[in-house]
């Protein structure tokens, strides 16, 4: 007997997570919203080192969860969370709007999540101009102020026309601002186009469909072609500009009912193309974005809109774009008893071909955890995944990493160490990221599966020489590994050659007799005082001139030391001082290139 689709959903939703598949390619984020402090910061008040300080526990907290992205939230009411000379910064980041946080908050978001091979979107708010009108500080540079005749009042809130040209050359300027200056993965537009129906309230724009009707004798109709033009203008414009970088829009859940378009699902709430006029359905159509992001905030079984009618809605509905499915996260333990609901409808969600990843709203709520939802979207992103290719917009490989070593650590640790050369021009093939495969006792050596996946580690710098130290290496364990490189659009390389390396146990290594005098100490390479406190001496002793390198890592790779970079040195013994007074306490390993051969040593910071 074949099962019908909707009998296979209510059979995921019994199984195991650990059962359903965990892809190797899937986008996985949260959005960080800024607007009403409802993410980050969490109040006005915070100092620049707490708001900080705020946000790298927020990515540190998303990283370990599994994540591979955020989406921050960069303009949420004609205000700017970075510095432009267009619009002011926003009053959430020092409470009155137009003053100076005294950083730049975007900036710092991206130095951030490069260092945790995250991907940043930021979103935007196209046409929210005032939040409240009874309470929001505005400054004297707000577009309220410097162009009334543009703004719209629902209520009290205040609006952007979406009719007037002017107004969406505006929003295009301002998006094309970001995209120019700062090194954002993905530009990423709300769900708030014209507003949210309210009882009694009526959106007055007659005179801006007398002056800029264009023919169309239907309001609704030109109030979805006004937001249709937005769309598609931003669309071409991040093509021309920065073409490597992501388009995406998260619109509400709900296209169409069947009762309103027999192309609608099987549902029956709002629509937000006849309530908001928003028609993601044609953005997709047309090509325009890149990946849409729903937000299918209502649970499995729900009367009106039925988590299971939704998702393969949006399945159907890509043609050949990305589908995020948006959780309501925030949702657990208010609406939602059943910590499980969200990991149920990722289970759902990852049976269609289509829906490529997952967006949670919000940031706070995986930081307080309700329920204990965290357990299981760990469980469900116990694995590594990384984010999903975009063969429209780029499908060449960049070239692969070399010179792969596996060398054992006195503690059974493994070292691995590779070189990696941006030799092309071409933003699309420069590596961003590396992505290192283990593989266990003589597994075929095969990476298209997302347990094998150790580390995705950022390509912060231009330097040949990277190092990864697997801290989880097991004594007794014959290791192999890979390592690929990752372009900006993830387009993956093929793989190095294979190292491999038979970790001994204690029982194998053999020890150093008593009564016999170990072997004479290598003084060629020498690292003192060792542990240190602040300062070390490294000293490096050349049998002939050559061509040095000597940079200094932390346990995941990173460098936090460049000492000698490609220089030539003459024959003789060399002096350098490495300085921790800004590190952690913990282990380091400093890496001598000689270019006749590469020479590593332990050193411990240890104040």
């Amino acid at each position: 007997m074949k099962l019908s689709n909707y009998q296979i959903i209510k059979l995921l939703v019994f199984l195991p997570l650990f059962v359903v598949a965990q892809p190797k390619r899937e986008f996985r984020a949260a959005w960080i919203a800024t607007v009403s402090n409802v993410d980050w910061p969490s109040n006005k008040n915070l100092s620049p080192e707490a708001q900080r300080a705020e946000l790298i526990a927020m990515l540190d907290s998303q990283k370990k969860l599994g994540m591979n992205a955020v989406i921050l939230q960069v303009r949420n009411a004609c205000d700017a969370v970075y510095q432009s000379d267009i619009e002011p910064w926003s009053e959430w980041l020092t409470g009155q709007q137009g003053y100076s946080p005294g950083y730049d908050p975007l900036a710092f978001a991206i130095e951030e999540c490069r260092k945790r091979s995250l991907e940043i979107h930021a979103w935007f708010n196209p046409y929210r101009a005032v939040t409240d009108a009874t309470r929001s500080s505005i400054a004297p540079n707000h577009v309220s102020k410097t162009h009334p005749e543009w703004i719209r009042s629902y209520g009290n809130l205040r609006i952007l026309d979406p009719g007037i040209p002017a107004v969406r050359d505006y929003v295009n300027n301002i998006v094309m601002d970001v995209l120019r200056r700062y090194d954002v993965d993905g530009i990423h537009f709300d769900d708030y186009f014209y507003p949210y129906p309210q009882t009694g309230i009526e959106l007055n724009d007659n005179a801006t469909f007398n002056s800029f009707g264009r023919g169309f004798t239907n309001k609704a109709d030109w109030r979805r072609n006004n937001v249709d033009l937005l769309v598609e203008m931003v669309s071409e414009n991040i093509k021309k500009t920065k073409p490597w970088v992501k388009f995406g829009i998260s619109p509400f859940g709900i296209w169409q009912n069947k009762a309103s378009s027999p192309d609608g699902s099987n549902t029956k709430g709002l629509e937000s193309y006849s309530a908001i006029y928003s028609d993601s359905k044609y953005w997709l159509e047309q090509n325009w974005i890149d990946y849409v992001a729903p937000q299918l905030y209502w649970k499995i079984g729900h009367s009106a809109a039925d988590f299971t009618a939704l998702a393969p809605w949006w399945n159907a509905n890509a043609n050949g774009r990305h589908v995020y499915v948006g959780y309501a996260v925030y949702k657990t333990d208010t609406d939602w008893q059943d910590p499980n609901e969200v990991t149920n409808q990722i289970k759902i969600a990852r049976s269609f071909q289509n829906i490529n990843g997952s967006v949670f709203f919000s940031a706070k709520t995986l930081k307080n955890n309700p329920l204990g939802v965290n357990q299981s979207i760990k469980v469900a992103f116990q694995n590594l995944s990384l984010p999903p290719t975009m063969p429209w917009k780029d499908d060449v490989l960049p070239a692969a990493p070399i010179n792969l070593m596996a060398q054992l650590q006195p503690d059974s640790k493994v070292k691995l160490s590779w070189n990696y050369f941006n030799k092309s021009d071409n933003e699309f093939d420069k590596a961003k990221k590396f992505v290192v495969y283990r593989f266990d006792n003589n597994e075929p050596v095969v990476g298209n599966n997302s347990r094998n996946i150790k580390a995705v580690l950022p390509y912060l710098s231009d330097s040949p020489a990277m190092v990864f130290i697997d801290l989880e290496a097991q004594a007794g364990v014959n290791y192999q590994y890979v390592v690929t490189a990752l372009d900006r659009l993830s387009n993956e390389s093929s793989p190095s050659a294979t190292a491999s390396t038979a970790v001994l146990t204690a029982a194998q290594e053999t020890p150093v007799a008593t009564n016999k005098a170990p072997d004479k100490a290598d003084n060629s390479f020498q690292v003192f005082p060792n542990p240190f406190n602040q300062q070390v001496s490294i000293r490096y002793k050349l049998q002939k001139g050559s061509t040095v390198s000597l940079f200094v890592y932390d346990t995941q790779g990173a460098k936090v030391g460049a000492l000698v970079n490609d220089e030539q040195k003459p024959e003789g013994t060399h002096s350098v001082v490495f300085n921790g007074e800004f590190l952690s306490d913990g282990v380091y390993y400093a890496r001598l290139n000689t270019g006749s051969g590469i020479k590593t040593l332990k050193i411990v910071l240890a104040r």
